[in-house]
């Protein structure tokens, strides 16, 4: 704590989006007080250059999150996952104290063509007059709007001088 008494905003408070190669098909377990499932799996993260090695990582979802987890992602699936990023230390069987990286799952989006079934079921707000019109469509008409890439907003979440650091 800070001497206002408030946390570091640096360390108490992120945000992660990444985009994973589900590795491990995903575990549950259950809590003992209240029976509240949590699931693990483990993840690949690409190298941010082609000559980076790729990074693995433990993800953990609670709740309605770790069902989801279990029964809608396979090994090989390709998703984009939304949550916190958090370090462990952990005794090793030798003694030394090791940090791991794991990350708390809030949100997560599977990646078009990521391998896997894990694209979500309609919504009740779904029109499905939506789906007969896509089908009679030509494909010529489908085809570029498919292949364009998408755009991500890279701009900061908040309009701060540039001289203010937010934490």
């Amino acid at each position: 704590m800070g001497e206002d008494g408030r946390h570091n905003a640096a360390i108490d408070v992120n945000h992660c989006l990444l985009e994973v190669e589900v590795l491990g098909a995903p575990t549950i377990r259950y809590t003992q007080d209240n029976q509240m499932p949590i699931a693990e799996m483990s993840v690949r993260i690409d190298g941010l250059r082609a000559e980076d090695p790729p990074g693995e990582l433990k993800v953990v979802g609670f709740g309605s999150l770790a069902q989801d987890l279990q029964s809608r992602v396979q090994v090989g699936q390709r998703l984009v996952l939304e949550g916190r990023l958090r370090m462990n230390t952990m005794a090793r069987a030798d003694g030394i104290k090791e940090k791991k990286a794991e990350f708390t799952l809030s949100r997560m989006h599977p990646v078009a063509g990521g391998g896997g079934s894990a694209a979500p079921a309609p919504s009740a707000g779904s029109a499905p007059a939506a789906a007969p019109a896509a089908k009679a469509a030509p494909a010529k008409a489908a085809a570029p709007a498919a292949a364009e890439a998408p755009s991500w907003n890279t701009g900061p979440l908040v309009d701060l001088p540039d001289d203010e650091i937010p934490f």
